[in-house]
């Protein structure tokens, strides 16, 4: 039992390269969706996993057995693992807790402080210009969505460029990233292969929100030209935007203006295969999950004494 629940820990290790790779083949909506999926699913077939394993330790003391109806303290074929394996589970969990408590609090606090700037700005349709020597633009969730730049990041740019920074995060609010982002962000605190696959999942926002803003633009050159630009000029450093607020400077820019710059019917056709394997990497985790949980169920209930009734 205990060796069933150690698989969806070890499976989502194989997600990272799997995302890369799904992400240079599919089309990038696609693969942020199906990504964030797997990576929810993983995220979810883990904290499964590790709370079942801290049932069972405690179920093995007798103090907890008690308390929770058992006859005798459950017993299980891995008996020696059991405790250590309850034990670093129970780290893990706290671990976790505690890092995306911080996540979130610290989230929640640049949401609060950058909706709070954007109102009190006055906005010309979406657009809100922030005055501020540190060069930025991001999309805004909230309502209304707004589209924030900086002075600085204006002046960096031509007015056709500026045009094509807007509409790349309008595609942003227009899609929803941030729920995508905030999914990730999530996931990540479940597992540390997770972390990997954040990294990916904020590409694929980005090459999605390019795609879309390409579209609408009418011109691919222009687009990475006002994508450069903007990266060369960006201060990370000096952002105050919370991490579910995309940006067009985020991500490997480079990999981003070759992937407009490359005609779209030279993508990989071949993704099938890519499919099938994302599948199994949303699936086998949590079926391996949920079928542990039913075997540490089932021995609870001989503890209890249920079999012979």
């Amino acid at each position: 039992m205990i060796a069933l629940l150690l698989l969806p820990l070890l499976l989502p290790f194989t997600l990272p390269v799997l995302a890369r790779r799904a992400l240079a083949r599919l089309d990038p909506v696609i693969a942020l969706r199906t990504l964030t999926a797997c990576a929810l699913a993983c995220a979810g077939a883990c904290v499964a996993a590790l709370g079942a394993v801290v049932l069972i330790g405690l179920l093995k003391l007798s103090l907890f057995a008690a308390l929770g109806d058992l006859i005798h303290p459950l017993r299980t074929p891995s008996n020696l693992l059991a405790l250590p394996a309850a034990a670093l589970a129970t780290g893990a969990l706290t671990l976790g807790t505690w890092t995306l408590a911080r996540s979130a609090l610290r989230q929640v606090r640049a949401f609060r402080t950058a909706r709070t700037e954007a109102d009190r700005r006055p906005a010309a349709g979406d657009l809100c210009v922030v005055h501020s020597p540190h060069p930025d633009a991001y999309a805004l969730p909230g309502r209304p969505h707004r589209i924030v730049v900086t002075t600085a990041m204006l002046r960096s740019l031509g007015p056709a460029e500026r045009e094509a920074l807007f509409a790349h995060e309008r595609a942003h609010n227009a899609g929803g990233h941030h729920y995508f982002l905030a999914a990730a962000e999530l996931a990540a605190h479940c597992h540390p292969a997770l972390h990997a696959t954040r990294v990916t999942l904020r590409l694929a926002a980005e090459r999605a929100a390019d795609e879309s803003a390409a579209a609408t633009v009418g011109d691919r050159r222009l687009l990475a030209r006002a994508i450069a630009r903007a990266a060369l000029a960006g201060d990370a450093q000096h952002s105050t935007r919370p991490d579910f607020a995309p940006g067009a400077t985020t991500g490997p820019v480079p990999q981003r203006v070759a992937a407009l710059l490359t005609p779209g019917d030279s993508r990989s056709k071949s993704t099938r295969w890519i499919a099938l394997l994302l599948t199994v990497c949303a699936i086998l985790p949590a079926a391996t999950a949920t079928t542990g949980v039913l075997a540490f169920h089932h021995e609870v209930e001989v503890a209890q004494g249920e079999e012979s009734r």
